[in-house]
């Protein structure tokens, strides 16, 4: 079954989908490993990766291949963080065409002005598109995915611009009859109120998407007793985690001058081969090299 068809079959299936955010094939196998139900090709974990800030400075083309790289290690399915769409309507079509390509099984575009800040960055410029521009963007995705299973995703900033819920609420429902899958509803309010206040008010069948980054005391079981949110999303969390690691052990090797104390810190070697499917390799090696 191919990622588009998996990740509807888990939307119609499970009661909440958890996904988490990876930034390359490794750390997509490890999502995988830990037992989620997809993988975020996240846009900020992605741009971090080259050390450079979130804000459409790389190209959709780096983009695209990062999200590949993801889905050519592992068997769930990949939902690929896109921020603006990377341009107009004429862009988000060529977009969409590269993803499906890629294997992708879902694209999220967000409703801000390109180039973007990130969502959550302290004093960021948060400038909406008018709806009917983002309406145009949503219909030209939909007609140009090839898969009746590809999902588009629209993303609503409104909350994170700080324009309130009524905003939120009429540019959602525009979105979905212009053909949205879902609605990711996004905040950055330290605490669940304002996005419980979204989902208790939300009054279509269309499926509500969440990333709690912010709010991190909304559980999982208290997420699927909303009943309307059908998939959350563990954006960066893999990221920060790697960070902390190196950061902690090349502090290590400056500090102790050497690596003679690392071993008790750090994963073997041998782990890293494992995840990279060298033991598979050495299989097809006895049967196929003579």
């Amino acid at each position: 079954m191919k990622g588009a068809s998996k990740l509807r079959q888990l939307f119609s299936e499970k009661d909440l989908t958890v996904i988490a955010g990876a930034h390359n094939g490794l750390s997509a196998k490890l999502v995988e490993r830990a037992g989620f139900d997809g993988i975020w090709s996240s846009g900020l974990e992605i741009s971090a990766s080259y050390g450079v800030p979130d804000a459409s400075l790389i190209s959709m083309n780096q983009f695209v291949e990062a999200a590949r790289s993801m889905n050519e290690v592992v068997d769930i399915p990949i939902v690929a963080d896109c921020d603006t769409g990377y341009g107009n309507a004429t862009n988000v079509m060529y977009m969409v065409k590269r993803y499906e390509e890629a294997g992708v099984a879902a694209v999220s575009i967000e409703e801000k002005k390109f180039p973007k800040d990130n969502s959550l960055l302290a004093n960021g410029r948060q400038e909406l598109l008018r709806v009917e521009e983002f309406e145009g963007k949503i219909e030209a995705a939909k007609t140009a995915q090839a898969s009746p299973d590809f999902m588009v995703i629209a993303r609503i900033e409104a909350l994170i611009a700080g324009w309130g819920q009524e905003e939120a609420q009429m540019r959602a429902h525009k979105y979905v009859e212009a053909g949205a899958d879902a609605i990711l509803i996004h905040s950055k309010a330290p605490h669940p109120g304002e996005i419980l206040e979204f989902v208790n008010n939300w009054d279509l069948d269309t499926p509500l998407v969440i990333v709690p980054t912010n709010y991190p005391t909304l559980k999982e079981d208290d997420i699927k007793a909303l009943e309307k949110v059908k998939m959350v999303i563990y954006a960066n969390h893999g990221l920060r985690a790697a960070i902390r690691g190196m950061e902690t052990v090349w502090a290590k090797i400056r500090e102790d001058g050497g690596i003679h104390d690392l071993d008790a810190i750090i994963d073997p070697v041998s782990h890293v081969f494992d995840l990279q499917g060298v033991p598979h390799m050495k299989e097809n090696e006895k049967k196929f090299l003579r």
